[in-house]
Order: C-alpha cells, then sequence, then structure tokens
C-alpha cells in the first residue's frame, strides 16, 4: 500500500507537488497521470527515497519513507523513466548486485529471475555484458530487477519506454498479474491507452494538485462532454480551464 497524506514538495519559491493526498490499495493498479511538469516524476522520486519532501508524508506498506527509509525501500521495486545501468556487467550480474542490495536470498530470487528472463526472451542474452543489449532489452532487464525480490509495492515511471509491441503486451499482462497477487502498482505512463486498459484507478495531476481522481469511468464523467475518450478528458483536466468540485 502506497499512502500519501497532504505531500509537497517546494524548490525555492516554486511548488512541484503541492498537498497531494491518495491511497493506492494492495491489489490496485493506481495510474498517476498529469502532463510534463506536473509533479509526477518528482512524487515517484520521493516515494523512491530519492527526494525529500518539503511537508505532509509517504508511507509505503506502512514505512515512512523518510523515518524509516530503509524499510520502505526493502519492500519496493523501482523502475525510473530513466534508468542507470553499469553496462560492463551482465545481466545475471545486475541481478544477483541487486539481490544481494535487498539481502534476499540468492537461490529463490535466481529462479524468480529466470522465469522472468524467459518470459521476456531474455535468458539467452543474460551472461552478456548490458552493454550489447539493445533499448529495448534493457528496458526489460530493468523491470525484471525491480520483481527479483518479490517487492510487495512496484513503482514504475513510464514502463512502456523502449518496448515493442509484443514487450508491452508482455508487461501489461505481467503488472497485472503482480497486482492479482495482492501488490500495489503505481505507475506513471503519457500513453493514455495504457493508463485506460490497465489501471484500476487512476489520478490526473495539474501544476502539482491532484485535479481529479477515480475510476477511468469516473474521471471521463468528470469531464466537459460525458462520454470522452480519456485523451479527450485528460488533455481537457490538464490544459483547459478545467477546475476541481
Amino acid at each position: 500500500m502506497i499512502e500519501l497524506t497532504n505531500l509537497t514538495k517546494r524548490f525555492g519559491d516554486f511548488t512541484a507537488v503541492n498537498d497531494v493526498t491518495l491511497t493506492a490499495r494492495p491489489g490496485e493498479i493506481f495510474g498517476f497521470l498529469g502532463a510534463n511538469g506536473a509533479g509526477k516524476t518528482t512524487t515517484i522520486r520521493i516515494l523512491a527515497g530519492l527526494s525529500l519532501p518539503s511537508g505532509g508524508s509517504a508511507r509505503i506498506q506502512g514505512h515512512d519513507v523518510v523515518t524509516d527509509s530503509a524499510g520502505a525501500k526493502s519492500v519496493t521495486g523501482y523502475v525510473p523513466d530513466r534508468p542507470y545501468l553499469y553496462e560492463k556487467l551482465t545481466g545475471r550480474e545486475l541481478l544477483d548486485f541487486v539481490t544481494d542490495l535487498y539481502r534476499h536470498d540468492r537461490k529463490s530470487a535466481q529462479l524468480r529471475a529466470d522465469r522472468f528472463l524467459h518470459y521476456f526472451d531474455l535468458f539467452r542474452w543474460v551472461d552478456s555484458r548490458i552493454e550489447s543489449y539493445s533499448h529495448g532489452m534493457k528496458q526489460k532487464l530493468v523491470i525484471i530487477a525491480a520483481l527479483v525480490h518479490d517487492p510487495a509495492v512496484l513503482i514504475i515511471d513510464e514502463p512502456m519506454v523502449g518496448l515493442d509491441a509484443l514487450a508491452q503486451r508482455q508487461t501489461r499482462d505481467l503488472l497485472r498479474e503482480e497486482a492479482s497477487r495482492g501488490k500495489t502498482v503505481f505507475l506513471t505512463t503519457h500513453t493514455l491507452s495504457v493508463a485506460e486498459s490497465l489501471c484500476d484507478r487512476i489520478a490526473i495531476l495539474r501544476e502539482g494538485r491532484i485535479a481529479v481522481m477515480g475510476t477511468t469511468d469516473e474521471v471521463k464523467a468528470r469531464a466537459r462532454v460525458p462520454g470522452s475518450p480519456l485523451e479527450d478528458a485528460f488533455l481537457e483536466i490538464s490544459y483547459g480551464d478545467y477546475s476541481p468540485s
């Protein structure tokens, strides 16, 4: 579970995240949407322990991300929008390194990793250096690295970047499977078809604040023209004269 309470982040006089309150529940895929600069990645960086909030709180599985950062990280798998990989390592070496960071049992993690490597057709490359991987292969490896320690919460910033159509389908199916096992999946995406097909609930952030939150149908119903596609509702809420009621 992810719980944000009045979460705020300021950079000088600029407020990037402004009094955000939400709960993403176990077994739920929660979409965190918004235009560029709306505050999505800043929020995710706070959840991942890479930035400190200016106010409010963020908790993951009950662990405060500031006062119990190690506890929060131990139950979280994180896929950043621009992952950095140690490209001189092989895929296997990277996965073993991540396993050891989380102090997870090496044998069970390797079995789990091998399952995902076969699933993404990456197993034959696992002993090759990452520098030889294509962009899509690297993205698959990052997703596997986030899953290898069997986290209770997945935080994913733009999961489909660099993936072909098959890998996108596989990723959607995998995230849905993980949620069905009771995990919380919290993701951002600019691909609204992904949000509409995958997410149980979504929140649309505008200028650091949540403008609207609910199921896809509930969000679309809040648009000026009921029954509009999610894209139309998103554009209206993100860029138009929409104000939350």
